[in-house]
């Protein structure tokens, strides 16, 4: 049961939603969301739930940017229809995809479908690694190979990387070679213990190294000379006022889970993001936007005063608030951020408004 709050004001409409087409890929890697499999999983939204889920979408005002993501999602036979029809409804469209199964004509497909923008993953500045994390031996040269087809098709591309024990002071070299490979930006992402990361254990990192590496990473991304963003890091603002300088030029407040922005997963469900698998509804049975303007759930998350622990009670819940995502792995999706280590100094202004009320009712 989804549960719903009474009526009220709506939401600031989600500016991106992210929508697992499929299941299906190619690689295995170690730290997979979806635990990607070699096929199709049951359940998959067919093609015509698929164009109704972006007429769904399509009735956001404004419209959201909706990435085509999986799994794999050149694995999915219609993906270039999908994207068609939803530019075809005013949604901007992006795609995640590996790379490896691209070719110089599908990448001019991709291009003629209205696809925006495609972010290709790098996760290590040399071969060896980057194959052994991704399961697949070749993929980095593959990845590579596809990064010179986008921009022969004159295709904006983005890199993603993934922080682990083994890249933790590599990411400015692996920044280094997304320029190189000609990409618009370069986004590093904190890991979620949430499918098969979950299964890394020893491999996680404590705290303290993924701060000092954000540390590392706001001192240098003032001249790295591309775009960058650290992603699933809503600490990165509080480091960044911490260490005296302004707020990332594209830095977001706080964990943006079911508050400017959404997850579909392959079989219709609605989650705040991809790496919080706690559904607010179905697309199979409830139009999109009144699941992300009504669910109990991401009514909950945008309420920062339902915060607990540290997160409840820190200086800077306005830009932080902590990954939601880490918070539910660690048992309490509206507990603490397990990867700061930052204690709270003074009490937020929520959590003094807070008190007041509890005194106001003894």
């Amino acid at each position: 049961m989804t549960g719903r709050h009474a009526p009220q004001d709506s939401p600031r409409p989600p500016r991106l939603v992210a929508w697992e087409t499929t299941r299906a890929c190619n690689l295995a890697c170690r730290h997979c969301r979806a635990e990607a499999v070699p096929d199709a999983a049951p359940g998959q939204l067919d093609a015509a739930e698929s164009l109704g889920l972006l007429k769904g979408l399509a009735r956001f005002n404004p419209r959201p940017m909706v990435i085509l993501s999986g799994g794999e999602p050149l694995m999915r036979p219609d993906i270039l229809e999908l994207a068609r029809f939803g530019t075809s409804l005013g949604l901007r469209m992006l795609l995640s995809t590996n790379g490896t199964l691209l070719t110089p004509k599908l990448a001019r497909e991709i291009k003629e479908a209205g696809v925006a923008r495609l972010s290709l993953s790098i996760d290590a500045p040399e071969a060896g690694e980057h194959d052994e994390f991704r399961g697949l031996p070749g993929s980095f040269e593959a990845t590579k190979a596809a990064a010179a087809m986008l921009l022969e098709a004159g295709l904006p591309f983005q890199i993603n990387s993934t922080i682990t024990p083994d890249n933790i002071k590599k990411t400015e070299a692996i920044s280094k070679l997304a320029l190189d490979m000609g990409a618009a930006a370069h986004h590093v992402f904190l890991l979620v213990p949430v499918g098969r990361a979950k299964d890394m254990g020893p491999d996680l990192l404590p705290a303290a190294s993924y701060e000092e590496a954000l540390v590392g990473l706001r001192l240098r991304e003032d001249s790295l000379g591309l775009e960058f963003k650290a992603t699933c890091a809503p600490q990165y603002n509080r480091i960044s006022r911490s260490l005296g300088l302004p707020d990332p030029p594209r830095s977001v407040r706080g964990c943006l889970g079911g508050q400017g922005f959404m997850f579909v997963s392959h079989d219709g469900f609605v989650w705040p993001c991809g790496y919080l698998p706690l559904s607010a509804g179905s697309t199979r049975v409830e139009d999109p936007v009144s699941i992300y303007e009504n669910s109990k759930l991401f009514l909950d998350l945008r309420d920062k005063t339902k915060y607990r622990g540290s997160c409840g009670d820190c200086e800077y819940w306005a830009v932080c608030g902590g990954c939601r995502a880490r918070a539910h792995a660690a048992g309490d999706h509206l507990g603490p951020e397990p990867l700061c280590p930052h204690l709270p100094r003074a009490k937020s202004p929520r959590q003094e408004a807070r008190d007041s009320q509890a005194w106001a009712a003894t």
